[in-house]
């Protein structure tokens, strides 16, 4: 079988951020019975020098969402970073993987030789598309999805591996 950028990328994608979803569910439920202010968990960071919470969550869907775009060669869809709770950052996340689960396999497959060029804070970055997908793309969309759960972990949210992986039973 040869492979597909689209199974690569899409449901991997949707994968993860429904589980971070799932995870930001559950962090809500702990702060409600604990009368702990939503905020207070959304701003929460691992150390000072990282981004809280909240900006983790909307790094996340920004890696799915440019990533499918940069790919298909199409213009990534601004998404406003204007979060502020986590019924913003469900929505956020629901209009992420609908965009993301748009693009089809022919947008998507034969990607993997396109060059995927664009600037970030850090300067201009240019990679073949197979490159940009597994050096880039999913490490940055996981690193993110894995700070955000270690930074409700570490504010004694009751997560576990399953939760992070969306395979919890109760």
């Amino acid at each position: 079988m040869a492979f597909s950028m689209h199974a690569a990328t899409v449901p991997v994608f949707v994968r993860a951020l429904s589980n971070l979803r799932g995870v930001l569910q559950l962090a809500e439920a702990y702060a409600s019975e604990r009368g702990i202010a939503p905020d207070v968990l959304l701003q929460q960071r691992l150390i000072v020098d990282m981004l809280p919470l909240l900006r983790q969550v909307q790094i996340a869907t920004d890696m799915a969402k440019n990533g499918c775009a940069r790919l298909a060669g199409v213009d990534p869809l601004p998404f406003p970073d204007e979060e502020t709770d986590f019924a913003g950052l469900y929505a956020r996340l629901d209009r992420c993987i609908e965009y993301i689960r748009g693009f089809s396999a022919e947008q998507l497959d034969g990607s993997e030789a396109r060059t995927v060029a664009f600037s970030t804070r850090g300067g201009d970055l240019s990679f073949q598309g197979d490159d940009y997908l597994r050096g880039y793309l999913l490490p940055n969309l996981f690193f993110h999805c894995s700070i955000a759960y270690a930074i409700l972990r570490a504010n004694g949210v009751p997560l576990g591996k399953l939760d992070f992986l969306g395979a919890r039973k109760d």
